[in-house]
C-alpha cells in the first residue's frame, strides 16, 4: 500500500529554539522532526525529513525558504522549507549553542564551541562542496551562548559563559585578503552572557547600541560617540594570522553564489565590496555603557531572550515560569506574566514584534500571546508521557488520543490541532473507542472509571464505576451504543453497563490474567475478548448465557480485533504469532509467523544481537483495513507490519523513526561503548548549563521499576502501543514513543491502469469528449485510472445526461468512480452537479454497492466524510445569513 508519513501529533515541546517565518509560520523542534505550524490557518504540519538524533538548534533564512537544523550530534540538514525536502548536510566538529544566517541571506554564523565559524551559505545549485567555510574566529575563552548580526551584515556580536561580549567584524571591505581584526570586548558582567543583540537607530538603520544580558538578569545598554577620532595607520594595518584549520577564502568574492540570494547594492562590479572609511568601523570605536538596569526576579536565572529591532523591545523568559516585555532604551516593563511554574527555554517575536512565543520543555507546551491585546494566539501541548490508545471518528474526521499523562486530547485530523483536552482522569488512559452518533466518546483508565465525553458541550456526562476498584485497560460498545464493556487488570473480569442508565448490568468471569482485548463483531452481538491466560472467549451479553465459546492458544493472548465484516477474528500472541480464526465455525484458518518481521533494534542493555534477540519481539496491537484486505500490526519493536490477509505475506514494514536518542534503533551496537560500570549511554557525564537554553532534549520517566527488572535510566524505547486505521482508509496512525505518527495515502501521480488496451489512451478520451460520447469517455478514463481524466470526463457530462451516464458505468468500475466523486466534493465548487451524480449512481447501482459493501466501504466512508463536512459548512453559513436576514427585515420593517 503506497503510504507516506503526514504528520505528527501528540508529541511534547521537549527543548530547543524555536523561530517564526513569514511573520505567521511558527517552526519549532519535535524530537528529531521539525513542526511547522501556521498561525492565521491553524494549522500543523510535520516535515517527513528526521535528524539522527533530538534537534538542539535550528535557524531559518530570512526570505524564509532555507531552514538549518543541528542536532545532538552536531550534524546539520539544510532544508528548503516550501518543498519540504533535504539540500545539503554537514557535520560540525563542536557542540552548537547557536546559529543564525544574515540578513541578507548569503552567511550563516555559527557558535561551535569556543568558535565562531562563518560559512557561506548554499543555493539551490548542486555542488560537491556546498558548505564553504569562510572565516574562523577563536578569540573566545568559553564557549560561546549567543550571537546576533549587524543590519549590514558585516558585524557580529556574540556572548559567551567568560563572562564577556565581543564585537567581531568580518573585514568584508578590506582589500588585503584574510586580514585581521581584534574584537572589541564588553566587560563587566558577573554572569555568563545569555543573550546579544544590536541596536539601530530608526532614521539611519545604523548600528548605535549593543546590547548583552546575563544569567543573573542584567542587561547592560552599549553605546559610541560619534565624534571618537578616526584610527591611525598603525591600528588599521594591525594584523594577525588566521586561526589554524580555515581556508583562505575571500569573504568579498561571492559570484559563485546561487541567484535566488537577493544582491547587495553596494556590490562592486569585480564582486568585491567597496573599502568602508576606517572611521566608521563599530569595533574600533570607543564603546562605553551607557546604561546598567537589572530584571528584578529573587532566585530567578534569565533562561531564554530575545530582540525586536524595529520596536526596540526585550523580552525575557526566566526559570520559575515569569516573562517580562520592557521598552528600550529607557527600560520601562511594559508586561510581567507568569505562565507556568517551569523553566521557560525560548521566547522569540514575530517580524512584526506583535506576537510572542514561548516554550516550556518541562511542560511540553509552546505559546503565543499577543502583548497589545493580551490574549492566546495559540496554546498548543502534547502529550507529556507516552500516548496508550488511539481512535478514529466514524467519519475520520476526528482522532482522539490517550496517555500516561491522565489526559485525553481530540484532534482534527486534517489540520494537526488539538481543540479539546478532558484531564478529569486521575490515572493512566489505557483505551478509547467513539460511538456511532460521533458524538460521545469513551474512556477506560486505570483510575478505576470509564467516563463518556460529549463533544458538542466538551464534558462528562456518564460514569461508570464498579462496586470495588478496579484497573481497566481494554474497552468495547455494541453497534448500537446501548452496552459498554470494559475488561480489568487485576480482577480478570468484564464489567458490563448500560449507556443509557449507567447501572452495571452483569460481570463476565472466566479469563484467569489481564483482559487485554475487547471488542463486539460488527454483525452480531457476540463479545470477544482476549487475556494473557492463552485463551480467547466469545461472549453472548444480550442474552446473558455467559461464555459462548473459547479458544485455546500455546501462548499468552495479548490483543485481538475483528474484521469489519465480522466473519473473521485475528489475535496476536506472545511468540510473535497472529491467528486468525472463523468465529461462526470455531475454526483457526491459518496462522501468520511474525517474529522475524518485527525482529530488529539492539537495546544498550541487550547482551545480544539484533538477529538473535527476536524472542521478546510481539505484536500487541492489531486493525484491520476497512475493506478487511489488509491488516496492520505493530508492538514492543520500531517495525510497523502490514501483511496481506489472504496471501498471508508481508506487504510493507514501515520503521517508526531514526532517531538514535531512542533506545532500540539501531541494530548494531558500538562495543566501544561498552565499559566496566556499562554502557556509555547510561552514564550522565553532560556537562550541560540547563540554565542557558541550549540543555539536551530530556523525557521523564513516569513509570517504577519492578523488582528484579533491569531499569533503563538513559533514553526511552521505542515501541507501538496502539494502532488505527481510519474508516475512509486514506490514512492510519500509530501510538509511538515519539507520538502519534499519521499516515496516509500517496497523493503523487502513480501509473496503474485498471483495463489497459492498445486504444485506452488520453488522446482517445479526448477525442470521444470532443465528438460529445461523454458515456465512452468516462469509461474509457476509468480504464486508463489516471485521476486527472477521469475528474475531467465527470464534469464534462452535462447534467441532463447524468442518469444515463451512471447508468452505463461497469459494476467493476463503481470503486475508482466513487473515490473520484469523494476528492471532487472536497475541492470542485459545483457541489449540487457532484451530489447529483452521487444520487443517480446509487439509485442505479444499489443492488451492487450493498453486495459488494466490503470492498466499497473506505471510499464510501470517504464519501461521506466530504458530505458531512460540506453539510456542516453550509448549515453554519446558511445559520448565520438567517439572522442577518431576519435582522436587515426588521430594520426595513421599523424605518
Amino acid at each position: 500500500m503506497n503510504y507516506r508519513f503526514q504528520n505528527l501529533l501528540g508529541a511534547p515541546y521537549r527543548g530547543g529554539n524555536a523561530v517564526v517565518v513569514n511573520n505567521n509560520l511558527l517552526v519549532s523542534p519535535f524530537g528529531n522532526r521539525v513542526s511547522v505550524t501556521d498561525l492565521l490557518k491553524s494549522e500543523t504540519i510535520t516535515l517527513p525529513c528526521q535528524a539522527s538524533t533530538n534537534l538542539r538548534r535550528i535557524a531559518a533564512s530570512p526570505d524564509g525558504v532555507f531552514l538549518l537544523t543541528v542536532d545532538e550530534n552536531n550534524r546539520c540538514l539544510f532544508i528548503n522549507l516550501p518543498r519540504r525536502a533535504v539540500l545539503h548536510r554537514l557535520s560540525f566538529k563542536h557542540p552548537v549553542s547557536d546559529v543564525k544566517f544574515s540578513p541578507d541571506g548569503r552567511l550563516i554564523a555559527v557558535a561551535a564551541g569556543k568558535l565562531l565559524q562563518i560559512w557561506r551559505s548554499p543555493g539551490f545549485r548542486k555542488e560537491f562542496f556546498p558548505f564553504e567555510l569562510i572565516r574562523t574566529f577563536s578569540d573566545c575563552n568559553d564557549r560561546i551562548t549567543s550571537l546576533d548580526w549587524s543590519p549590514s551584515s558585516d558585524y557580529i556580536v556574540v556572548g559567551s559563559k567568560d563572562l564577556t561580549g565581543r564585537l567581531f567584524y568580518l573585514n568584508k571591505g578590506k582589500k588585503k585578503k584574510n586580514s585581521y581584526s581584534k574584537p572589541f570586548l564588553f566587560l563587566g558582567h558577573r554572569d555568563a552572557i545569555v543573550g546579544t543583540f544590536f541596536g539601530v537607530d530608526k532614521k539611519t538603520n545604523d548600528v548605535t547600541k549593543v546590547y548583552t544580558l546575563s544569567r543573573d538578569g542584567a542587561i547592560f545598554t552599549w553605546g559610541y560617540s560619534s565624534n571618537d577620532p578616526e584610527p591611525t595607520q598603525m591600528e588599521e594595518d594591525s594584523s594577525e594570522p588566521d586561526s589554524p584549520g580555515t581556508p583562505e577564502q575571500r569573504l568579498g568574492g561571492e559570484e559563485s553564489n546561487d541567484v535566488n540570494l537577493k544582491e547587495r547594492k553596494d556590490v562592486g562590479a569585480n564582486g568585491d565590496e567597496p573599502d568602508e572609511d576606517d572611521g566608521l568601523l563599530l569595533h574600533k570605536k570607543k564603546w562605553s555603557l551607557l546604561k546598567k538596569d537589572f530584571f528584578m526576579q529573587a532566585q530567578a536565572k534569565l533562561t531564554a531572550c530575545d530582540y525586536h529591532r524595529g520596536l526596540d523591545l526585550v523580552v525575557v523568559g526566566f526559570s520559575n515560569g515569569v516573562f517580562a516585555l520592557y521598552q528600550m532604551p529607557d527600560f520601562v516593563c511594559l508586561h510581567l506574566l507568569s505562565i507556568s511554574r517551569e523553566k521557560i527555554t525560548t521566547a522569540v517575536f514575530n517580524d512584526l514584534g506583535n506576537w510572542l512565543t514561548f516554550g516550556c520543555a518541562k511542560l511540553g507546551q509552546l505559546l503565543v500571546w499577543e502583548w497589545k491585546s493580551e490574549s492566546y494566539i495559540l496554546k498548543q501541548q502534547g502529550h507529556y508521557f507516552d500516548v496508550n490508545c488511539i481512535a478514529y471518528s466514524p467519519d475520520s474526521q476526528l482522532l482522539a488520543t490517550g496517555a500516561d499523562d491522565n489526559k485525553i486530547k481530540v484532534w482534527t485530523a486534517s489540520s494537526g490541532f488539538c481543540f479539546v483536552t478532558f484531564s478529569e482522569h486521575t490515572n493512566a488512559v489505557t483505551a478509547l473507542h467513539f460511538m456511532p452518533n460521533n458524538h460521545c466518546l469513551l474512556s477506560a483508565s486505570l483510575d478505576g472509571t470509564v467516563r463518556a465525553w460529549d463533544l458538542f458541550r466538551y464534558r462528562n456526562f456518564r460514569t461508570f464505576v464498579t462496586p470495588t476498584p478496579k484497573q481497566f485497560v481494554s474497552l468495547a460498545a455494541d453497534q448500537s451504543g446501548e452496552v459498554i464493556c470494559a475488561g480489568t487488570l487485576d480482577s480478570f473480569e468484564v464489567f458490563v453497563w448500560s449507556m443509557k442508565t449507567g447501572r452495571l448490568l452483569d460481570v463476565l468471569s472466566g479469563h484467569e490474567g489481564p483482559v487485554h482485548g475487547l471488542m463486539f463483531s460488527p454483525n452480531t452481538s457476540l463479545l470477544a475478548s482476549s487475556s494473557w491466560d492463552k485463551t480467547v472467549r466469545l461472549w453472548d451479553v444480550f442474552s446473558g448465557k455467559g461464555g459462548v465459546e473459547k479458544f485455546e492458544h500455546t501462548h499468552d493472548v495479548l490483543t485481538l480485533t475483528y474484521r469489519p465484516d465480522g466473519k473473521q477474528l485475528a489475535c496476536s500472541t506472545l511468540d510473535g504469532q497472529i491467528h486468525f480464526w472463523d468465529p461462526l465455525e470455531g475454526l483457526e484458518m491459518f496462522t501468520i509467523e511474525g517474529r522475524r518481521d518485527i525482529a530488529g533494534g539492539r537495546l544498550m542493555t541487550d547482551r545480544r544481537s539484533a538477529a538473535n534477540s527476536s524472542a521478546g519481539k510481539c505484536f500487541t496491537t492489531l486493525n484491520y483495513s476497512a475493506d478487511g484486505s489488509y491488516i496492520l500490526a505493530g508492538g514492543s519493536s520500531k517495525y510497523i507490519c502490514m501483511y496481506d490477509v489472504a496471501d498471508q505475506v508481508l506487504l510493507r514494514r514501515f520503521q517508526i523513526t531514526h532517531n538514535l536518542s531512542l533506545d532500540g534503533v539501531l541494530d548494531f551496537l558500538n562495543s566501544k561503548n561498552m565499559t566496566e560500570a556499562g554502557p556509555l549511554d547510561l552514564i550522565d557525564d553532560d556537562d550541560s548549563d540547563i540554565e542557558e537554553g541550549v540543555d539536551k532534549q530530556s523525557q521523564k520517566k513516569l513509570a517504577y521499576d519492578l523488582p528484579g527488572s533491569m531499569p533503563n535510566h538513559g533514553r526511552p524505547i521505542i515501541r507501538s502501543k496502539c494502532l488505527r486505521i481510519a474508516p475512509t482508509g486514506r490514512s492510519w496512525a500509530a501510538a509511538t514513543t515519539e507520538g502519534v505518527l499519521i499516515y496516509s495515502m500517496d497523493e503523487s501521480f502513480i501509473f496503474d491502469p485498471t483495463d489497459l488496451d492498445i486504444d485506452v489512451t488520453p488522446e482517445a478520451v479526448d477525442g470521444a469528449l470532443k465528438e460529445d460520447e461523454p458515456k465512452r469517455a468516462l469509461i474509457l478514463s476509468l480504464r486508463l485510472n489516471e485521476d486527472t481524466i477521469i475528474k475531467k470526463c465527470i464534469v464534462a457530462v452535462s447534467p441532463v445526461d447524468i442518469p444515463a451516464v451512471a447508468s452505463a458505468v461497469p459494476v467493476r468500475y463503481l470503486l475508482r468512480l466513487v473515490q473520484a466523486l469523494g476528492d471532487l466534493l472536497e475541492q470542485s465548487p459545483h457541489l449540487e452537479f457532484i451530489l447529483r451524480w452521487c444520487q443517480e449512481l446509487c439509485k442505479a447501482h444499489g443492488s451492487s454497492i450493498q453486495q459488494n459493501s466490503r470492498n466499497l466501504l473506505p471510499a464510501l466512508k470517504s464519501l461521506q466524510k466530504a458530505v458531512t463536512t460540506l453539510h456542516q459548512d453550509l448549515a453554519d453559513t446558511c445559520s448565520s445569513n438567517e439572522y442577518m436576514l431576519r435582522y436587515l427585515c426588521s430594520t426595513s420593517n421599523s424605518r
